[in-house]
């Protein structure tokens, strides 16, 4: 039966899933409402069977039958290289405890729904004053609240400005109740934000991985925590539990606002570095020896994807917008805009080599991706990095290794390496594991002696002394080579 195309839903659970259990709807199969819906599908009780039937839902866009089509298939909608993803997700073909539409009616089933949708800035340069349009947001909580029953548990997992599912979502869901003739006590709202790592432990990194939570009140509390029990290894993992929704959602921004500021404050001495001859990346190895330090970030080519990106602005956001509070975060929005500057260090060290013009060089930029082996490109550095090359009238072309369509540039990166006759200039991006493993010899490079400029410590010492050995002039950001 194919719902995707035809946006047909059955009549009830019983068309769909052979075996009656709890359903679990994931609103919205993107990077992370996917991997969920895998995640849930493969929890299962002590005889190994599935403890929930999973209905993903997403909209009938491009993207979202896309992943419709692809969940259905048994396939994970994303490039992914962590097979054990991929394995669980064609495992949920024999489980036959998956599937994915695009007609909302199917909330009508559900006894849990977890919210994975996105929630974007309006300013995310922060050069602005930060704003969120809430309306899509809200447009999805109605949905929610004219279909669900009684009892159901929303669980948000989308990273919101703190106030949100208070001031936000629980109005739009408690109004569509009362309009529906249910109690307000019959609506259920927790709170528990997603951690998830996108690369070789993609799905290990939802199920093996500390879960922070918080209800509307003490009962919205309790099915969350005893939901989140079945799914996550809660033994080696424990939970935490807050004191209300303000609180986790709070979590969520400060923990990516703190990660985002470490990012900027290491950027300035990436400048120093350079500029004397010191490895920035062997000291601050050596400074992580120190317990208290261990978290200690480094420079790079930039800062990219879905959260770190926007995060430490919604503290702008929700003082302002929700709770009316002349709050301004000076710190929180500084690194903002210092990592979205970091790609532009490495333009500037291109002009340094081939002088202030850049125009008709050649260059070929390898990773286009916001992190390594993962095939996100959402607020890629590299596509700051890309437009600034435009501009410049460089002939930039891409190459990644996890990245099948670029859909910021509408192109097609080359997945193998070309001959790089004719090329000016290699300039390493992303740490994939295939770039760790490249090996420069004759045999890669066929008698080009270009400009190799590693961007984000990709190179190891061993690479960058073949390829100065061979004859390459090779340049590092955050590493004075002396």
């Amino acid at each position: 039966m194919n719902t995707a195309e035809k946006n047909i839903k059955p009549e009830n659970p019983g068309d769909v899933f052979e075996v009656e259990r709890p359903v679990v709807c994931i609103q919205g199969l993107g990077f992370v409402g996917s991997a969920m819906a895998v995640a849930v599908a493969s929890a299962s009780d002590s005889n190994g069977q599935p403890l929930f039937n999973v209905v993903g839902v997403d909209l009938p866009n491009a993207r979202g039958l896309h992943s419709v089509k692809s969940l259905n298939a048994g396939m994970f909608p994303a490039e992914s290289n962590d097979l054990d993803l991929v394995d669980a997700a064609k495992r949920t073909l024999e489980r036959k405890n998956l599937r994915a539409f695009t007609d909302p009616e199917v909330y009508s089933w559900a006894d849990v729904v977890i919210v994975d949708i996105n929630l974007d800035l309006g300013a995310p340069d922060a050069d602005e004053d930060p704003t969120v349009d809430f309306s899509a947001l809200i447009r999805a909580m109605e949905t929610l609240g004219d279909r669900i029953k009684a009892g159901c548990l929303v669980l948000v997992e989308t990273t919101v400005p703190p106030g949100t599912c208070e001031k936000v979502i629980y109005p739009v869901l408690r109004d569509k109740f009362l309009a529906r003739g249910l109690k307000e006590s019959d609506l259920f709202l927790a709170h528990s934000y997603e951690r998830v790592m996108p690369g070789h432990e993609y799905l290990f990194s939802i199920v093996n991985f500390w879960r922070v939570f918080a209800g509307l009140d003490e009962p919205s509390a309790d099915k969350c925590e005893a939901f989140l029990r079945k799914i996550i290894n809660t033994k080696d993992y424990p939970l935490t539990r807050l004191a209300n929704l303000r609180a986790s959602e709070t979590a969520k921004v400060l923990e990516n606002s703190y990660r985002a500021t470490n990012i900027a404050f290491i950027e300035e001495w990436g400048r120093f570095a350079e500029s004397v001859g010191v490895d920035l990346f062997s000291v601050i190895n050596a400074i992580r020896q120190r317990p208290t330090h261990n978290n200690m970030r480094q420079p790079g080519f930039g800062v990219g994807g879905y959260c770190l990106t926007k995060d430490p602005l919604f503290g702008r956001v929700a003082a302002k917008q929700i709770f009316g509070l002349d709050l301004d975060f000076p710190f929180s929005r500084s690194a903002v805009a210092t990592n979205n500057r970091m790609p532009l260090v490495s333009v500037e060290r291109l002009k340094t080599v081939f002088g202030d013009s850049l125009a008709n060089k050649r260059i070929l930029l390898c990773g286009v991706s916001y992190r390594p082996d993962v095939s996100d490109t959402r607020y890629s550095p590299s596509e700051i990095f890309a437009r600034a090359l435009l501009k410049e009238s460089v002939d930039v072309e891409f190459h990644d290794p996890m990245v099948r369509f670029w859909e910021e540039f509408s192109a097609k990166p080359m997945l193998d390496f070309p001959n790089l006759t004719g090329y000016d200039a290699l300039v390493f991006a992303v740490d994939h594991r295939e770039y760790r493993d490249l090996k420069f010899d004759e045999d890669f490079l066929k008698g080009w002696r270009g400009l190799v400029l590693d961007s984000n410590n990709v190179l190891s010492e061993a690479q960058i002394r073949d390829l100065v050995r061979i004859g390459c002039r090779v340049e590092c950001i955050g590493r004075g080579l002396v």
